[in-house]
């Protein structure tokens, strides 16, 4: 069941690289939140109530749920709904991505050693490289803001492919940056809206 859900995962993945539309985006970082509950705890080796409330705030609520609506309040009130015309086109982003995957599972088998999981270590590395990949590509700051999130869910992953089947702090110290994030992007829409355009355009 596990293994479906990470080529599940992979796939929003691809489809993040390609989508033109920013609600896309957001259903999409929406829905690798519910993946990564359903993959979580499946490896839990202990399921308590402690647990399970801790992975299903973070994950669940935070990311399936208060993440989208975030992204999607903050795309109404920008009314940017499509990538920068002059972002890299899909097609060519595909292509990249599939570069990406196949190095992901070049070096995921390079690193093979008992301490890691070789599944769970080439989904981080495809995910942090498709994080990248929007970062760099596009010209929005929106879409650079779903790339971070993007690497978020990486390091999520990569601390289940490290062995460590309950990270609480460390996905506290995600949850948060999440947040910050969001909550910056937030500010910049809500407060500078007469100077979208120019702001959307700022690189990094």
């Amino acid at each position: 069941m596990v293994n479906y859900l990470i080529v599940l995962f992979a796939v929003t993945l691809i489809y993040i690289s390609v989508a033109e539309r920013f609600r896309i985006y957001a259903g999409l970082m929406g829905l690798q939140g519910f993946l990564l509950f359903g993959i979580t705890l499946l490896e839990l080796q202990e399921v308590n109530t402690t647990n399970l409330v801790i992975i299903a705030s973070e994950t669940v609520f935070f990311k399936g749920l208060v993440v989208p609506f975030l992204l999607f309040r903050i795309i109404k009130k920008t009314g940017v709904y499509k990538v920068h015309k002059l972002a890299m086109p899909g097609f060519y982003l595909l292509i990249l991505t599939i570069i990406a995957l196949i190095l992901s599972l070049v070096l995921s088998k390079a690193l093979v050693n008992p301490y890691i999981n070789t599944e769970y270590m080439t989904i981080a590395l495809f995910c942090l490289f498709t994080g990248m990949l929007l970062i760099v590509t596009h010209k929005y700051i929106l879409s650079q803001v779903i790339g971070f999130l993007v690497i978020e869910n990486a390091v999520f992953i990569l601390s289940l492919a490290v062995g460590n089947k309950n990270p609480m702090l460390i996905n506290i110290g995600i949850l948060l940056d999440i947040f910050v994030g969001v909550l910056i992007l937030g500010m910049f829409a809500l407060r500078l809206k007469p100077h979208t355009l120019e702001l959307t355009r700022l690189k990094d």
